[in-house]
């Protein structure tokens, strides 16, 4: 194209061209493109879609454990500071003001039908996998946070430091957002999430997670056998996590 020619390109397009999609290196062996691109959407089996039950019931108010795997398996840790930590799952308490019952539950990416952080994202780097998995495509995240804006459930963060000794499989990097992506990684050499490993191992059996769209699997015979709600129902997000006993 001459020097005076104009070609009208979306920043949307440009963001996906071959220029911007050229693969960046950001530790020996980990690049962002093996994360978010289109492996990931390859490897997603749309007769699925991956979700949780949670039975709060189940969950001990001092355990950590499933933060800590997380941790561990993906490679994020909190510096003590809560306006700028990275948190892809964290503890809350719910407290019944007329009963004083109080109610501890671990809280993520709720990897919603309708996810408000892809629509709103401007370059498409908020992506849901045909598999109802939500994810970041790190490479083309410019930071604007709109998505965080978007997501009724705070499951994203910002990283705000600069990002040494990442895992191969949950490449990071400064200026982007990230959240729990259901340990992708694991799901699609047919494990489970750490979260749920970690929470059979300490006794407590809290977390199931299968394929919604089984109905022999072991998370939907359960979501037969008694009620479980979704975090703001209101908003008919239909999201791929639910809660038994809030």
């Amino acid at each position: 194209m001459s020097r005076g020619a104009k070609k009208d390109v979306s920043r949307r397009d440009f963001l996906r061209s071959g220029a911007a999609l050229a693969t960046l290196q950001l530790a020996p062996g980990v690049t962002l493109m093996a994360f978010g691109g289109s492996e990931a959407h390859a490897a997603a089996d749309a007769g699925k879609r991956w979700g949780l039950l949670i039975d709060a019931s189940k969950c001990a108010p001092d355990c950590n454990a499933c933060i800590t795997a997380c941790q561990d398996e993906n490679g994020w840790k909190g510096s003590g500071n809560a306006e700028t930590d990275v948190q892809w799952i964290r503890k809350v308490t719910l407290k019944d003001k007329s009963s004083g019952r109080e109610t501890s539950l671990p809280v993520m990416c709720q990897h919603c039908e309708s996810p408000p952080c892809v629509d709103v994202c401007p370059t498409g780097a908020s992506f849901k996998r045909k598999d109802g998995i939500v994810l970041v495509d790190k490479h083309i995240c410019i930071g604007c946070r709109y998505c965080m804006m978007a997501c009724p459930f705070k499951a994203r963060s910002f990283v705000h430091e600069r990002v040494t000794n990442q895992k191969t499989h949950a490449p990071r990097g400064i200026g982007t957002v990230e959240s729990c992506t259901l340990c992708v990684h694991r799901v699609d050499e047919g494990r489970i999430p750490a979260c749920v490993e970690a929470c059979e191992a300490a006794g407590h059996g809290a977390m199931v997670f299968g394929d919604l769209l089984d109905p022999e699997s072991e998370i939907s015979r359960r979501l037969a056998e008694y009620p479980s709600v979704a975090l703001r129902p209101d908003l008919d997000l239909n999201p791929g996590v639910r809660y038994r006993e809030i």
